[in-house]
């Protein structure tokens, strides 16, 4: 079933609100912490049904929703909630839920692979019998076996500990018909046990119209000639088929859907014919709907291609490429031709066909085979994922909302996953974004996620990861911040991981902790986010390797620090000077990641109550040599100055050390600077003045102010329309009059504040003002 990706509806909005705060709106906590319905609270079939299934898809897709132990017993008393229409999926049901709903009038419950439910759910489907009319029991193996071990005391946790006990398959349910049954018409037994006999188990059932039978083992098909005049659909895919069973003249004429497919790798005796493919279409004249996927033609039944009809490809059944389909009264609505040579063909009879010719094939695959045939869907999948990656997807929100589906359906299949992560990255890169809505988007992030959570497989968390990347990062994942994070690091912290997954989670690390909130910022450091960059470099100097992910996790410490003292500190605590300074023994050359080291250490110096830690001779020493780097241009000698220059600011009476001298120390800073070209292009970005701004109003170190004031002349000159406004705004123009008036400012320090304030007021008067150098590619400071 396709998504849809218009608004949300009040009423799919309204009820998400309830089912996250139940406590809040209908409920209220009762005896022993029991989730009980609110007296005064009544509520039609039409918002239960909504409640009931948008629980069960929040609990399959959502890692936020916590569960409610007695979420079913909620509607328990039809007398205040009244079920029609429920589907339930997967382990996480168990009997205990069926039998809480069991006073229900229930008219529709599809069960699919519900793999804990045992017998018991037998008994409370019989609650049903008077009103059911659609039954679906897919993939729910156990259903028809008992519970083991030795019978319970009776007391009031029996259910509970009988609930974790699986049930035995050599206990099979043998009391258990449709007796009774007397309104169902449609029925889906998919997977049931080749222990149970469906004739004996379908007998009672007289007016079923559609019946699937999927991958059951039936020792006859005469039983299927009780609804030779009643049935209209029949489902056999994976089925051990006769010639018998399909042209026999018992055959059920009714038949306006009939699926006889199977998966192209599984062995079957049953040969597909042209005779037999001309019978199926002679005796079921009411046929809309066939699937024969995977069959191997033993003859050919195709037009030789000379013998075509002329002209573009035509659904007009006297012009079919197929012979058989010759004599339908019209084309089908639905064919399944996928892993047959019959879908090459030019002109098939049918409005909807799958197969592998082309996109449209493979999209009508994929739709009509994920809820109940994951391991076709997967193979649709990829080659979904080839049409995206080689050719152009024509189809892209269809592809998507397909994926997604697909994706959200089969969250705990491994292949699906790997399959549909790979495809989506390919359908969200640059060639489709303008096509795609944000909620669009936003979907795609929380299945990605999805994988991520529940896959450490290195397939999978490299597809993910890849796809991410294909977002605006951070604006795109704000709304998932938190989580996304905490799977990032996740993936980080294994001693030795992949090395490519390594390199993209490190990117998308420090591309998340880039222009974002402190508080942001504040709450990533505390999930060990500091610890974990800091636990990559101790491994990459361990193997002697300075790469893409040394030189970004130094860069994510950098962001991560910016403005944030509480990261600031946790570095401190990982042993971050030690690395800083073995990194630098150890990559002399790495211009790149002295850059991003002496940036982070920037940051620190910032923080008044951590600059004794750095006021050590060994530090100061290490310094006050990269003073003298042309590394990276200015950068690397830029960032030394400035951590220098916030210690300077604190004074001489915190110098204790008698080496290196404070005044042979500011001496050095004072040539740094001069040498410095103030047209020079950066590779950094501000998001705040104030630390700079601190060091100008002030005599305790005229040469930490020369060295702001000189970092603000060269932002302003260089990239005027982005720094003009910011020192404005933050009040620069006022603290650089004070530089003019104090009498400790060097000469060189007050012309260039002159400098600044003229390339402000310039700025204010022509706003329009450009300059080569602001379209530069800014780097990061925070």
């Amino acid at each position: 079933m396709l998504l849809s990706f218009y608004p949300h509806s009040l009423m799919s909005l309204a009820t998400v609100f309830c089912l996250r705060n139940l406590k809040k709106t209908m409920c209220y906590q009762g005896f022993r912490n029991k989730l009980c319905l609110r007296s005064d609270i009544f509520l039609p079939s039409e918002i239960c049904d909504k409640l009931v299934n948008t629980y069960m898809e929040l609990v399959h897709t959502d890692s936020n929703f916590e569960p409610e132990e007695s979420f079913f017993q909620l509607f328990s008393d039809p007398r205040s909630t009244r079920l029609t229409r429920v589907q339930l999926r997967e382990d996480f049901v168990r009997d205990r839920d069926l039998e809480a709903i069991k006073k229900q009038d229930l008219i529709e419950l599809h069960l699919t692979y519900c793999n804990n439910l045992s017998s018991r759910s037998l008994k409370a489907l019989s609650c049903f019998r008077d009103t059911l009319v659609s039954l679906c029991l897919f993939g729910c193996s156990n259903i028809f076996y008992k519970k083991c071990g030795a019978p319970l005391a009776c007391n009031e946790d029996t259910d509970e500990d009988e609930e974790e006990t699986p049930a035995s398959r050599h206990a099979l349910e043998t009391d258990f018909n449709f007796q009774g049954f007397n309104r169902l018409r449609l029925l889906n037994l998919g997977g049931m046990p080749k222990e149970l006999d469906p004739e004996t188990l379908l007998k009672p059932l007289k007016s079923l119209t559609s019946l699937d039978l999927s991958n059951v083992q039936l020792l006859g098909t005469s039983f299927l000639t009780q609804w030779r005049d009643r049935l209209a659909s029949l489902v056999l895919y994976n089925v051990d088929l006769s010639e018998e069973l399909i042209i026999t003249d018992d055959t059920p004429s009714s038949f306006r859907h009939l699926d006889i497919s199977q998966e192209s790798r599984r062995i079957s005796k049953f040969k597909m014919t042209k005779k037999i493919l001309t019978a199926i279409v002679q005796r079921l004249v009411h046929l809309v709907s066939l699937d024969i996927s995977g069959h191997i033609m033993l003859d050919n039944c195709t037009v030789p291609h000379f013998e075509e009809a002329m002209g573009r490809p035509s659904i007009e059944p006297c012009k079919s490429s197929i012979y058989p389909f010759q004599e339908l009264k019209r084309p089908l609505q639905f064919l399944g031709l996928y892993d047959t040579t019959l879908c090459n063909v030019t002109h098939i009879p049918a409005y909807k066909v799958t197969g592998s010719k082309n996109e449209d094939q493979v999209l009508n695959a994929i739709e009509a085979y994920t809820e109940f045939r994951p391991e076709l869907a997967h193979r649709a999948i990829n080659q979904l994922f080839d049409i995206a990656r080689i050719q152009h997807c024509s189809q892209l929100l269809r592809a998507l909302q397909l994926v997604i589906a697909a994706l959200k359906c089969h969250k705990y299949d491994k292949s699906i996953q790997v399959t549909g992560s790979a495809a989506l990255f390919y359908l969200t890169n640059t060639e489709y974004r303008s096509d795609q809505s944000v909620r669009l988007r936003r979907e795609v992030i929380q299945v990605v996620l999805n994988g991520m959570e529940h896959y450490q497989e290195v397939t999978v968390q490299r597809n993910c990861c890849l796809t991410l990347c294909n977002f605006s990062i951070p604006e795109e994942l704000e709304f998932q911040y938190s989580r996304v994070n905490q799977l990032l690091l996740k993936i980080l912290e294994p001693a030795r991981q992949d090395e490519s997954i390594q390199r993209i989670a490190v990117h998308l690390c420090n591309a998340l902790v880039c222009q974002v909130d402190n508080h942001h910022k504040e709450a990533v450091g505390k999930m060990g986010f500091v610890r974990t960059m800091l636990n990559l470099i101790q491994k990459k100097l361990q193997d002697r390797m300075c790469d893409q992910v040394m030189e970004f996790s130094w860069s994510a410490l950098w962001n991560i620090t910016d403005e944030t003292p509480d990261n600031c500190q946790m570095f401190l605590n990982c042993r971050g000077m030690s690395l800083f300074l073995e990194c630098l023994q150890e990559f002399p050359d790495k211009q790149e990641l002295h850059r991003n080291m002496l940036g982070l250490l920037g940051n620190v110096a910032e923080v008044k109550a951590l600059r004794p830690q750095l006021l050590t001779p060994q530090f100061i020493t290490v310094f006050s040599s990269l003073l003298d780097s042309k590394a990276d241009g200015i950068e690397v000698s830029y960032n030394a100055c400035g951590v220098l220059s916030h210690i300077m600011f604190d004074g001489p009476e915190v110098w204790k050390m008698e080496e290196p001298r404070r005044d042979m120390v500011m001496e050095k800073m004072w040539e740094a600077i001069q040498s410095w070209d103030v047209s020079s292009r950066r590779n950094i970005n501000y998001r705040s003045f104030e630390p700079i701004l601190r060091l100008l109003p002030q005599s305790i170190s005229p040469v930490s102010q020369h060295w702001a004031t000189w970092a603000l002349y060269n932002l302003v000159s260089v990239y005027p329309s982005k720094y003009c406004p910011l020192l404005i705004k933050e009040g620069g123009m006022i603290l650089l009059e004070k530089v003019l008036e104090l009498e400790s400012s060097h000469p060189d320090t007050k012309d260039m504040a002159r400098k600044v304030m003229e390339h402000c007021e310039n700025f204010k008067e022509d706003p329009m003002e450009t300059n080569p150098g602001q379209d530069a590619n800014f780097g990061q400071r925070g």
